[in-house]
């Protein structure tokens, strides 16, 4: 009988020696990521990414926006000059018609002046005088 009662005895003392090698150590708290804490940090990140994202293209928009606008005045700008340069190019123009009519009338009224008063007598003469 002592035998048995020395049997259980170290039965139960290997049953608790294992019984305590089996206990884990708990994680603090605040270590301790449960899937609820770990889906709603995936969504703040997506919501950051977006939110960046979203920046980045109204930061892209304005910027293609200022282009156009400032692409839309060189037009417009080199419309007007276009517009000057031909107009003035018109006056010029113009005015050298003008110029070379009224010296072609003068010779042609020189030429008649010539042939009334008699002065000039001959078709050679004329051209001379055309050439005046």
């Amino acid at each position: 009988m002592k035998k048995q009662i020395l049997s259980l005895a170290v039965v139960a003392l290997l049953a608790f020696g294992v019984q305590s090698c089996e206990k884990k150590e708990t994680k603090p708290a605040d270590e301790e990521l449960t899937l609820g804490n770990k889906v709603d940090s995936l969504t703040t990140d997506i919501k950051e990414v977006t939110d960046t994202a979203v920046t980045k293209a109204e930061n892209a928009a304005d910027k293609a926006k200022a282009a156009t606008e400032n692409a839309a005045q060189d037009v417009k700008d080199a419309t007007k000059k276009a517009a000057t340069d031909v107009e003035n190019a018109a006056k010029k123009t113009a005015t050298d018609v003008k110029d070379a009519t009224k010296k072609g009338a003068e010779k042609v009224e020189n030429a008649a002046k010539a042939a009334k008063d008699g002065t000039v007598k001959t078709a050679k003469e004329v051209n001379e005088a055309l050439k005046k």
